[in-house]
């Protein structure tokens, strides 16, 4: 890692307007999707007492991420984000007052919960894939580590924001009030976005030629070494280690039977930290591949640390220090993948992380539940550190030794 220097210091990117007027409306937004996590979550543990269950609502969420990630990267390449975000926002705000009407039924229906959380799940795919390709637009190439940095930390901000007010609502309004107020926050990204002045926009280099295959793309891919064990890393953690709405909820509402407002306060406290760790790291304008291994250790640590926790108040006094852990490693993975990646290629280079982070998490998330259910939660953070230590140790052979080879051939 490189310390900033003359672009500007850690919120260099803030230095852009457009930026800022993004950064915002992405803060209300993922602020208000916690009241729609929250409280469809405390709905379907209400209603099952079962982890399993719970996984089922990741699955419903991020399972078309799996499936439509590569034309949302494709379309991110061809069509402006900009354009796309303005459509995928007004959707969503439809798609979440559904969900509030389907809440607040007498006894609400699985399956119309499961249904509608697949749209919004779709709806989320080309959102995702469009966010993380608008970055360099919105800053250049100069700016873009520090602003891909700074743009986790508004997901982290929005978790140490949004748990705690969507407990102290689920609380006061119950859960239908919970899902009006996430559609009434999809309208600030979809504000924010018609703000961004395209005249000041960076325009992104396009291939020339016919667009590149599927399997061009996949070869291209192969062929940077280093892009490879990132986005091999980004799924394994994926998978183990970034089930936290079901294994947070699991230890919060099942180990230690707290209440709505404890598990906002988890989620909450958790995010303060992941706020720390990702301004700490958004000082650096160089993140390598090989800044995954530390990355990766601090993570492991962290989680270890939550696992062993005895009760819930050593619980919430240990969740700071697991979101350092968690801010830390999404702003170094999603550096290291965007620094790997041509201009031309980040709106596919972003589709596989994207795939990677979300389109895999109801994997995770079955496996997890079902651990969940034979065991305990906190045992499911002991999987999730050691195999986030495993990782480390593969980042350091795989491009280490690499390394080692580029420099014997210079010394020749």
């Amino acid at each position: 890692m490189k310390a900033a220097g003359g672009t500007g210091g850690s919120l260099a990117a803030f230095r852009v307007p457009n930026f800022t007027r993004y950064f915002t409306g992405q803060l209300v937004s993922n602020t208000g999707t916690w009241f729609q996590n929250l409280a469809i979550s405390l709905i379907v543990v209400q209603i099952t007492g079962s982890a399993s269950a719970l996984a089922l609502v990741t699955v419903a969420q991020f399972g078309p991420i799996l499936l439509l990630g590569a034309p949302a990267g494709r379309l991110a390449d061809s069509v402006p984000p900009r354009m796309i975000l303005a459509v995928t926002s007004a959707i969503a705000v439809l798609v979440t007052c559904g969900l509030a009407v389907a809440v607040g039924q007498e006894e609400p229906s699985l399956g119309w919960l499961y249904g509608l959380i697949v749209v919004s799940g779709c709806v989320h795919a080309f959102e995702r894939v469009a966010a993380q390709a608008f970055i360099y637009e919105l800053v250049g190439a100069e700016l873009l580590r520090n602003a891909v940095v700074l743009s986790t930390v508004y997901i982290s901000a929005a978790r140490s924001i949004g748990p705690g007010l969507a407990g102290v609502a689920f609380l006061a309004v119950g859960p239908t009030a919970c899902l009006l107020i996430n559609a009434a926050t999809y309208l600030a990204v979809l504000v924010a976005v018609l703000l961004i002045r395209p005249s000041e926009l960076h325009p992104r280099l396009r291939a020339e030629g016919p667009r590149p295959t599927v399997r061009e793309n996949l070869r291209e891919v192969r062929s940077n070494r280093a892009l490879v064990v990132i986005l091999a890393v980004n799924v394994i953690v994926t998978v183990a280690a970034m089930n936290m709405n079901v294994v947070l909820t699991s230890i919060v509402s099942l180990s230690f039977e707290g209440d709505a407002g404890q598990l906002g306060a988890t989620h909450a406290l958790n995010a303060v930290g992941a706020v720390v760790g990702g301004l700490l790291l958004a000082r650096y304008t160089r993140l390598g591949a090989l800044t995954l291994v530390p990355a990766c250790l601090l993570f492991s640590v962290t989680l270890a640390v939550n696992a062993a926790a005895p009760s819930l108040l050593l619980f919430l006094m240990a969740a700071p220090l697991l979101g350092v852990g968690i801010g830390v490693y999404q702003g170094v993975l999603s550096g290291a993948a965007q620094g790997e990646s041509a201009p031309h290629a980040l709106g596919r280079t972003m589709s596989l992380v994207t795939m990677g982070q979300q389109g895999v998490a109801p994997i995770g998330a079955l496996l997890v539940g079902v651990l969940i259910d034979l065991t305990s939660g906190q045992t499911a953070l002991g999987v999730a550190a050691v195999v986030t230590a495993v990782c480390a140790g593969v980042v350091c052979l795989a491009l280490g030794r690499q390394r080692a080879r580029r420099e014997v051939v210079a010394d020749g």
